[in-house]
This record gives structure tokens, sequence and C-alpha cells, in this order.
């Protein structure tokens, strides 16, 4: 590879681009599992060189489901990425996670059911730890350039990732909520456990677009515009919350798995 970067983003919907790299270039990856959802585009922010990957690829074409998660995280892995902050969507489980405001997830309850789930198997065994799946220095990093920000952001919060691509029904959203989840998405699960069989340190940023179903009783059901809209709204917070962790995030990781 002719280039080597030490932080990934990978963006969800209503995140396709990466405004404010200079200097681009595509990397278009073939990897053992596949191609990625999209070409890589590596470039400069805030003084560093990062790749950016778009998850559903370009013109949002590609479910849930079928995101090549081990072809986007192995080749992130083979830049050099070391990081990789986590970009999604997501329903709010709780009343005070409302539209519009961030969570940093320390926890994740994978509830899908048709993903390749791990690097490993026909023949390599390997067990790794993921009590903690989250990356306590980068989410600490990230909590300190909240002031950048503006808004609203909670630190803390067990994120359930459903199958997809349908949203919940009402019965659903009650009984996870009863399970003492706080957000819900369709897309955190396989990556953050892959990114961690690969020893990457990851963290994910939760926009909450929407409070899930039947949780607030006036509040229609939540919709792909709708999470889109509000979205687009919140862009310039989640660019502001990571040029503000670029700066902070020193040149080594201080801690392995």
């Amino acid at each position: 590879m002719t280039e080597h970067v030490t932080l990934a983003i990978i963006g969800g919907s209503g995140l396709y681009e990466m405004p404010g790299l200079s200097d681009t270039r595509e990397q278009d990856i073939d990897t053992p599992f596949g191609k990625t959802s999209a070409p890589i585009v590596v470039g400069t922010l805030e003084g560093e060189r990062v790749a950016f990957l778009t998850r559903h690829g370009i013109g949002h074409h590609i479910t849930p489901s079928e995101v090549p998660y081990r072809a986007n995280i192995y080749a992130l892995k083979s830049l050099g990425a070391q990081r990789i902050v986590s970009i999604s969507a997501c329903g709010s489980l709780q009343e005070d996670f409302a539209p519009g405001h961030i969570v940093i997830p320390d926890q994740i309850y994978d509830n899908t059911h048709k993903r390749a789930r791990s690097f490993f198997g026909e023949g390599l065994v390997a067990h790794v730890s993921v009590a903690d799946p989250f990356c306590d220095d980068l989410s600490d990093q990230l909590e300190s350039a909240v002031g950048l920000a503006g808004g609203v952001v909670h630190r803390g919060g067990s994120f359930i990732t459903i199958e997809g691509p349908r949203f919940s029904t009402k019965a659903e959203s009650k009984t996870y909520r009863a399970w003492g989840m706080s957000i819900i998405g369709m897309t955190a699960s396989p990556e953050v456990f892959l990114a961690r069989e690969l020893e990457l340190c990851t963290l994910n940023i939760s926009l909450i677009t929407d409070y899930d179903a039947g949780l607030i009783g006036d509040v229609e059901p939540v919709s792909h515009s709708a999470v889109i809209k509000v979205f687009n709204e919140n862009n310039e917070k989640l660019r502001n919350l990571l040029f503000g962790l670029i700066e902070k995030i020193p040149a080594e990781r201080q801690k392995t798995f």
C-alpha cells in the first residue's frame, strides 16, 4: 500500500462523505473477504492522514445485513489504521436521549442473526475478550472534545444492534428498553467485534435520530427519510466532534489488546 493512516472513519446513514479532507485519493481494495462497501478515501484532516469509508456504499445501496463488514475492517487495517471511529444513526430507548443528541456508548448487545461475525473459523481458532467493547481512551478523548461541537453529548449507554432493514415493532422496542438498552441501530455489530479481533481501538459516535417505536406516545413512528433529515441537520456537529477528536489523539496508542 502507498498510503499509511492511523485513524479510520466509517460513515453511516446520512454521512456519505467527509468534508474537510484535503489531498485525497481513493483506495479500491480487494480483500480475502471481497470488496469494501465503497472505495476508501484517504486524505488529510487536521494535519493527520485519515481514511474515510461510507458503510452503505455510494448512493446508499447496501442494506445493514449486506454490508461487507469483514472486508471493510480488513481493508482499513491493511492501510495501517490503529483506531476506527464508527458513526451510526440510531433510535433512542430512553426519554432523556432525544433526537439530535449524540451518545458515546460503552456497551453493545448483538441481536443480529444473518451476519458473518468473525475472521476466525475454518481451522483458525481464537477467543477474543470483548467485555468492554469500546475504547476508553478514544471515548475520553472524544468527551474532552465535546465543547467544540455544541449540543448535547451523553457518555455511556448500551447499544443494541438489530438485523434490519425494518424498524422495530412497539413490542420489540418495549422489550429492548426493559432489558436496559439505551439506543438501537442496525450496523454497530459486528463492526466493533471484528475491529477487536484485529486489535484495533474502536469508538462509536451514535447520533439519535428518533425515539424508537412506542417510546413516546404522541410521536410518529420513524421513517428512513426522517432519519436522514435529522442526520443532515446535525452533520456540522458531527464534523466538529471529529475535528476536536483528531486534535486530541496522541500519535501512539496508550493501550493494546
